[in-house]
């Protein structure tokens, strides 16, 4: 299984940003994707997960309101909109893959490398 996040930059205070994890047709009909972000020196927060069956979402507390997660079976892809960035966003992004659709990170089994989003004016 293997996932690849892109998309992350350097970004100012209110603005829009689109991740995007790259994986297999394989992985998005076995496994649940999820978003992750770890700050320096923090513990890695959970985002969002998108199930492999369904497309049902879920939203953590950390971004509600603020990120959308959606995948295109087309492209293997899923992504993250993320609207309204803060500087306290600033974090290494991931994507991971799991069987079961949770938003803690020790049920996750495969991890891509992870994207950087800097949010700073």
């Amino acid at each position: 299984v293997q996932l690849q996040a892109s998309g992350g930059g350097l970004v100012q205070p209110g603005s829009s940003l689109r991740l995007s994890c790259e994986t297999s047709r394989f992985t998005l009909d076995y496994y649940a994707i999820g978003w992750f972000r770890q700050a320096p020196g923090k513990e890695r927060e959970g985002i969002s997960y998108i199930t492999k069956l369904d497309g049902r979402t879920y939203y953590a507390s950390s971004m509600r309101g603020r990120v959308t997660v959606s995948r295109d079976n087309a492209k293997n892809t899923v992504y993250l909109q993320m609207h309204s960035l803060k500087p306290e966003d600033t974090a290494v992004y991931y994507c991971a893959a799991t069987n079961t659709a949770t938003m803690w990170h020790e049920d996750y089994h495969y991890w891509g490398q992870g994207t950087l989003v800097t949010v700073s004016s």
